[in-house]
């Protein structure tokens, strides 16, 4: 389950379509929330980009940066965390990072 709504969010944010992608993590975060996990955590960092995206889409750019800030908090994740999915993980971050940039500029 988790490849698979790693895979739409990739897709929903390639697309533009940030809220969606929110959503995709969502069903796979919102149940194990509460758990002390990198990899829960790391997902909800991703979870927190999307958002960051869709409130810069809707012009809103200082609270896009706050929760932007957010993400990079929980990016450091990535490099510690032990999980079938890094590559997965991986090419979120690149595609993040390449829709920040286009969003709000290098």
């Amino acid at each position: 389950m988790m490849g698979e709504a790693c895979r739409s969010f990739i897709r929903l944010i390639r697309a533009g379509e940030y809220y969606e992608a929110h959503e995709a993590l969502e069903e796979v975060w919102f149940p194990r929330r509460f758990e002390k996990n990198d990899e829960i955590r790391l997902i909800k960092g991703f979870i927190n980009a999307s958002v960051a995206f869709e409130l810069a889409k809707r012009n809103r750019m200082e609270p896009a940066r706050k929760t932007w800030s957010v993400y990079l908090k929980y990016r450091p994740l990535l490099n510690e965390i032990e999980s079938g999915h890094v590559a997965l993980y991986r090419e979120i971050e690149r595609t993040l990072e390449k829709t920040h940039e286009q969003l709000f500029g290098p």
